[in-house]
């Protein structure tokens, strides 16, 4: 049996592979009507030296912000989601909380900020404040290659196609790998679902797709030479394996003492415990009617490697302590993550004159095609993607931002000094009407903060 029927489902992470794709994108009872939660919760600003978990957070009905409110329960009621949370924050600390709808719609269990989520790969910004701090630490380099603490990268290949039997045309790549290029998805490495070629290499060779987090995924070969452009792939999952080389420690142990420890992100992990599970959202697929059918989903807890690209989960209220953290130079709650100066850098276009492009889809089950700002020229930081223009729904040019596989979003606007994130657990990726969604509560956010 091929890859393709066999794959649980396609994420830039890992899952355990208990259904097939069949099962997960067509089996599960019919979805009843999604209930709007009352999540008209919003924070007034958390003290900024608090440390988060500890501190009592002070919480009001802001009614600047209800045009939020509106829209979020609309799309809860109206089932273009079955439950979303979004929150917001400037420097001085989250201004905003909404969370409507249900984590089960077949449960009736309410969603609310502390749900989990499967983050995917809206880990990589983790994984790449990680290698941050290596680099503050002196352990490592940009533009050094990164065979120098991987050997397994010494001598990359590259696909250049397929012979008339089918088989992969391989080549020795012209340049090394350096760090530089796996933090900003320059190295030639590439993901299966925006790849028809390295969908056809796994089918071909057998190869395990990244989603599996088995250690044979990183047998791919590149798809085009390190440095010549940018097409999202699976650097941040080396990245991953620098952090655990140097460091001597599984990316479970490194994030936990570095930076969820510190940051009081108490529920975002690799591994999940009972408690956790019991509290994780269910994943939805988008039918062709628009209708939603949820579908198992977990990513893999017997992993053979932790994924720095894909394998967190975490909630809501976690994840913004964390872009609060970046969002203030590197500092939170008390807590010294980064220096100031290497949080701005990780803001800079890193990629010189290449640009990000829109990323086509090969397997539109997982993702539609995405292009987070068409007709714009954006570039890549270390590691987000970098809007050179003011963004249609307030951001500022500058701004920085990205997203996770099952439709979660985030950006930092380092000009405004505002922050947001939504949370919802759907496929396909890029969903038309959650992107709307996200813009909403971009732009009401904004307009809430001049209102205040």
């Amino acid at each position: 049996m091929s890859n393709e029927s066999t794959r649980t489902a396609i994420v830039t992470g890992a899952m355990q592979q208990k259904f097939t794709r069949r099962d997960m994108l067509n089996s599960a009872s019919g979805l009843v009507a999604a209930t709007a939660m009352g999540g008209l919760i919003n924070y007034d600003a958390v003290a900024s030296e608090e440390l988060p978990g500890h501190a009592q957070e002070k919480r009001t009905h802001n009614q600047a912000f209800a045009p939020i409110d509106h829209v979020l329960r609309q799309a809860a009621e109206s089932n273009t989601v079955a439950g979303v949370v979004a929150l917001g924050a400037t420097e001085k600390g989250v201004v905003y909380e909404g969370a409507f709808g249900n984590a089960d719609v077949n449960a009736g269990s309410k969603i609310s900020a502390d749900t989990v989520f499967w983050l995917l790969s809206m880990s990589k910004a983790i994984t790449a404040a990680a290698c941050m701090q290596l680099i503050e630490q002196g352990k490592l380099q940009l533009d050094q290659p990164a065979s120098q603490i991987l050997p397994e990268l010494k001598s990359p290949q590259v696909l250049e196609g397929f012979d008339s039997g089918g088989q992969p045309k391989l080549r020795s790549a012209k340049r090394p790998i350096t760090v530089r290029h796996l933090l900003t998805h320059t190295s030639g490495f590439t993901y299966s679902v925006w790849s028809e070629g390295l969908t056809r290499y796994e089918k071909v060779t057998g190869m395990p797709d990244i989603a599996y987090s088995r250690n044979g995924a990183f047998t791919a070969p590149l798809e085009f030479d390190p440095g010549d452009r940018w097409q999202y792939g699976i650097g941040m999952d080396w990245a991953g394996k620098l952090v655990e080389a140097i460091s001597d420690q599984s990316l479970e142990v490194y994030f936990r003492e570095n930076i969820f420890a510190p940051l009081g992100m108490s529920n975002t992990g690799f591994l999940m415990s009972s408690a956790q599970r019991r509290r994780v959202a269910t994943m939805y697929n988008r039918q062709s009617d628009g209708s939603l059918k949820p579908a198992p989903f977990e990513m893999a807890q017997r992993p053979e490697f932790f994924s720095g690209g894909g394998g967190l989960f975490g909630t809501p209220r976690d994840y913004v302590r964390f872009l609060q953290m970046l969002l203030r130079g590197g500092t939170f709650g008390g807590a010294r993550i980064l220096k100031p100066e290497t949080v701005a850098s990780m803001y800079q276009n890193h990629i010189g004159d290449l640009q990000v492009v829109e990323m086509k889809t090969a397997q539109p089950a997982y993702s539609n095609s995405f292009d987070e700002f068409p007709g714009m020229v954006h570039k890549w930081g270390l590691s987000f993607d970098i809007n050179t223009q003011p963004g249609s729904y307030g951001r500022s040019a500058g701004s920085v931002s990205w997203a996770g596989l099952l439709n979660c979003y985030f950006w930092l606007d380092p000009v405004k000094r505002v922050t947001g994130t939504i949370f919802t657990q759907t496929l396909p990726f890029y969903d038309p009407s959650i992107v709307r969604l996200y813009g909403e509560f971009e732009r009401g956010l904004y307009r809430g903060l001049d209102r205040a």
